[in-house]
């Protein structure tokens, strides 16, 4: 019996396999590249002696997935009620309306556009610029799809990826309309965004964040072939991390070419045109700071380390923005004003955008500091020396701050002054840094996207001007847009 029970045990021994709660091998260091990424493949795996076997599907990480459409929620915040009260506080009574609308209803067309074609076009391997529609009207995305991030072996979900990208997309386009408020006819800026979105923004979008995703790089060979896929300014090496060129600049350079075509307001620099409520305003600036965490953080597309790194960053730098551009203005005028603080506030959030995963707390601190003293120039010398009506200062703010946050993130990405580096995937190491060479590559990006957008714009201007025209008569302006475009008054008193 005795013997019965050893062979018993011995047998027993020999079943048993590795415990349930053994560790699994953990993923690449989080990447540091901010480049948004075409849905990957299933992570290469090791050969096995049995090489009959299918390799294991990658799955999304639920935490991960959280994160992401957590952070789409919050960037649509961002444009409504955020950026539309934000806008609607600037401008007067009668035009308090037609601001909320432009802004609601451009969230709502660039929405349709981008599920329509404009995922397809900005994140499918194509050419340096644009994609293809093998993915129109997400044809071929399921609940089971995925999408790389920027760990090896690590995805999220692809419809998640789908709407964090499209609330990007969608809060850009709004950003234009401030810079023609208060006289623009609201068909002429519908059409206008359907051209501009499809003819900027994706292209640009592509340009910078299309990639094959980190599996792609297995080794040297690999890595070169999968790097002559990605956009133009990827291949260029130019870092935005979440939007500094895509979506400022961008949008900046579209306003100031429509506030020159369109205009300036009638009585502009002899009526006072004053803000109405800067009660909203500041609530707007409240709401894009809070949908900013989402915006810069979520761009991280993983909850982690990374995450938590541009999310304080994002903290506080605009901290920092607002405190500069209040202290300056105190300092020029005599007063500290409300409007300046938000107005700060806004300038450090697009000046950390491109840098908020690169760089460092003090490189943000910095980086916070310089954007609300020079946008604080962007909104009153620059504006005079480029003499046109940009109502709500869409270049002086977005503009400015997304040029000096472009180029500081080639300084304070730097591992030597306290940044990320840049992550090489084939080394799968952060791998030496070029500070001259990154700022000439943040150049390129600056400079593609002041050309494309500058060109692509006055085009669209155009054309919507030849054929519906792109200005309200005078006596529907002077009475406000609220009445003579919408039929309704944003106040009944």
């Amino acid at each position: 019996m005795k013997r019965i029970f050893a062979i018993l045990a011995l047998l027993g021994a020999v079943s048993i396999g590795a415990p349930a709660w053994a560790e699994e091998k953990p993923a690449a260091p989080a990447a540091t590249t901010s480049a948004a990424v075409e849905p990957a493949a299933a992570p290469a795996t090791t050969a096995t002696a049995e090489p009959a076997a299918a390799a294991p599907a990658a799955v999304a990480n639920k935490g991960d997935n959280a994160w992401i459409m957590t952070s789409a929620a919050l960037v649509i915040l961002m444009s409504i009620p955020g950026l539309a009260l934000f806008y609607g506080g600037l401008v007067r009574t009668k035009n308090m309306l037609s601001v909320l609308m432009q802004v609601f209803i451009t969230f709502s067309l660039i929405s349709v556009l981008w599920v329509v074609y404009g995922y397809s076009l900005a994140f499918t391997e194509g050419g340096g610029f644009f994609g293809v529609l093998d993915k129109i009207f997400l044809k071929g995305i399921t609940p089971e799809s995925v999408a790389a991030t920027f760990s090896k072996g690590v995805v999220v979900s692809e419809l998640a990826y789908v709407i964090f990208q499209g609330a990007f997309a969608a809060i850009t386009c709004g950003l234009i309309v401030g810079a023609f408020a208060e006289r623009a006819k609201f068909a002429a800026i519908l059409v206008f965004m359907v051209i501009w979105f499809t003819l900027s923004y994706l292209p640009m979008a592509h340009m910078v964040w299309y990639w094959a995703g980190p599996d792609a790089y297995v080794d040297a060979a690999a890595g070169e072939a999968a790097g002559k896929t990605a956009g133009f300014l990827f291949q260029k090496g130019a870092l935005d991390f979440a939007g500094g060129t895509v979506v400022h600049i961008n949008a900046a350079v579209a306003g100031l070419i429509g506030a020159i075509v369109i205009g300036k307001r009638i009585g502009y620099g002899r009526e006072s045109m004053a803000p109405h409520s800067l009660t909203f305003t500041m609530i707007g600036a409240s709401l894009l700071w809070f949908g900013w965490f989402g915006f810069n953080a979520g761009s991280a597309l993983e909850a982690s380390g990374g995450a938590a790194l541009a999310m304080v960053n994002t903290w506080v730098a605009t901290a920092c923005a607002a405190m500069s551009w209040m202290l300056a203005e105190w300092m020029l005028k005599g007063k500290p004003s409300m409007l300046g603080a938000a107005s700060g506030a806004v300038a450090g959030l697009v000046a950390i955008t491109p840098a908020a995963g690169f760089v460092g707390v003090v490189g943000a601190i910095v980086i916070g500091l310089l954007a609300g003293v020079i946008c604080l120039w962007g909104v009153n010398g620059l504006k005079r020396m480029l003499g046109a009506d940009d109502s709500l200062d869409v270049f002086g703010v977005h503009g400015v701050g997304g040029i000096l946050g472009a180029i500081l993130t080639g300084v304070f990405a730097d591992p030597a002054l306290g940044g990320t580096g840049v992550y090489d995937y084939v080394a799968n190491a952060v791998g030496s840094y070029d500070m001259s060479a990154q700022v000439i590559s943040q150049l390129w990006g600056v400079g593609t996207v002041i050309v494309w957008s500058g060109v692509v714009s006055l085009v669209a201007f155009k054309l919507v001007d030849l054929i519906i025209g792109l200005r309200v008569p005078e006596e529907e302006e002077r009475e406000g847009l609220d009445i003579t475009s919408h039929g309704e008054s944003a106040y009944h008193y």
